[in-house]
């Protein structure tokens, strides 16, 4: 006996990638942020909207309409510009949070973007997971984890959700971080960015106060050490964790806390937010020489 699903195998799909948007609907809303197209936002708590920091152009006067209908007037909890990320309460939303997905995405997987561009209601496009991958340097600063996908990022999708076949969110959309393509902050990241923002409003950073650029080491002057490239030091902000070091231009840096610098994203990588404040080993080769300083990694300041 043929069953319904055998026979039309690609009406079954239909059915479910519909169904999966039916689900996502309610917890997707449109965010009214700036003069011309609206964005997108999911809700993460009962209270708590998600969005993408670039539709976000003014931080008063902020409302948000939601599947039902109701016009609300929004807060800003606090902003993260690197993630392109950025946190709405919304007093009287009263919406269950949206569910994540299970396991990560993976790439080939077919996905559904989702968002709320106009009051008529959501917008979806298909497509598939094209790559995972981080970090990911950008204008805005080091992306720990992308998602990168085919879907079409229709005008307002951004802040919408990247959903898969069960209608759980994968990762939050936006088209602000690299030359309009379509890219996803994967759903831990983004929700944990969400926790902190609620908490303190900000996300802390680190910060060394250096320019640097990467340089070949030739072997005869790698100090014993097995490393063919290191950070050279350009510049040392007066005042900065770096001059407090005994960092100076013309010093190496081959590693901190334990690490090992090839180049500037690798450094990058390391100035999370759980080492600021931390004092932690820089390894610097002067005059031919490795040394090793105790440096204070300090907080980066949001920009005005």
């Amino acid at each position: 006996m043929t069953t319904a699903s055998s026979a039309d195998p690609l009406g079954t799909l239909s059915n479910r990638m519909a169904d999966a948007v039916e689900r996502a609907r309610r917890t997707i809303v449109l965010v009214n942020g700036r003069q011309r197209q609206p964005g997108s936002g999911i809700v993460v708590a009962p209270d708590e909207i998600l969005t993408a920091d670039h539709v976000l152009e003014r931080d008063d006067d902020l409302t948000i309409q939601t599947d039902d209908g109701r016009i609300l007037t929004a807060r800003l909890a606090g902003r993260d510009p690197v993630n392109d990320l950025a946190l709405l309460r919304v007093a009287g939303l009263d919406i269950d949070a949206a569910p994540q997905a299970d396991g990560p995405a993976r790439v080939g997987q077919i996905i559904l973007a989702v968002g709320r561009p106009s009051p008529g209601g959501p917008m979806a496009s298909l497509g598939i997971v094209s790559a995972v991958g981080g970090p990911l340097r950008t204008a805005r600063g080091m992306v720990e984890h992308i998602i990168q996908t085919d879907a079409t990022p229709y005008p307002g999708f951004s802040g919408g959700s990247l959903i898969d076949s069960a209608g759980a969110v994968l990762g939050v959309l936006t088209t602000g971080l690299v030359g309009g393509i379509a890219l996803a902050l994967p759903a831990p990241l983004a929700w944990r960015t969400a926790a902190t923002l609620a908490s303190q409003g900000h996300i802390r950073r680190g910060f060394l106060g250096i320019s640097s650029q990467p340089v070949v080491l030739p072997p005869a002057q790698r100090a014993g050490r097995n490393q063919e490239r290191g950070l050279l030091v350009m510049r040392v902000e007066p005042d900065s964790p770096a001059q407090r070091a005994g960092l100076l231009i013309g010093d190496i840096l081959v590693g901190l806390d334990g690490i090992l610098l090839n180049d500037t994203d690798d450094l990058q990588a390391l100035l999370n937010s759980d080492r600021v404040g931390k004092t932690v080993p820089a390894d610097i080769i002067r005059a031919g020489m490795l040394t090793t300083l105790s440096l204070t990694i300090g907080q980066r300041r949001a920009a005005p």
